[in-house]
């Protein structure tokens, strides 16, 4: 994988991976929200990475770094996102499973808010 920086910009819900070229220009991200009840969680809802930039491992490296700064700050990750939730159940030691009423709370948010994403 070429090397990336990822920067977290919670005001826009999204975390991004930029590319390694002079521009830095976003390659990859995961759009996401903060949930705050019934418990405090990231709730990832979409990874996009752009084509040219597929298969480098971009996706896998901003879950990672979603769990990380979940675990840096004490809160949980609860996805929504296909991707996120598959890389979760490869890396059971990195990523914690999700209460299953976190997860149903997160559902329930993302309906009540369908412009969001």
């Amino acid at each position: 994988m070429s090397d990336i920086e990822i920067r977290d910009d919670r005001a826009a819900g999204r975390l991004e991976a930029l590319g390694d070229g002079a521009d830095g220009e976003v390659v990859g991200h995961i759009e996401y929200f903060v949930l705050e009840t019934p418990a405090r969680a990231l709730v990832p809802v979409h990874t996009i990475v752009e084509p040219a930039h597929e298969g480098k491992g971009i996706a896998g490296s901003l879950a990672r770094e979603l769990y990380t700064i979940a675990e840096r700050e004490g809160v949980v990750v609860a996805p929504l996102c296909p991707y996120v939730t598959k890389w979760a159940e490869r890396h059971p030691e990195e990523a914690p499973a999700a209460d299953p009423e976190l997860l149903r709370a997160a559902k329930e948010w993302l309906v009540a808010h369908p412009g969001r994403f």
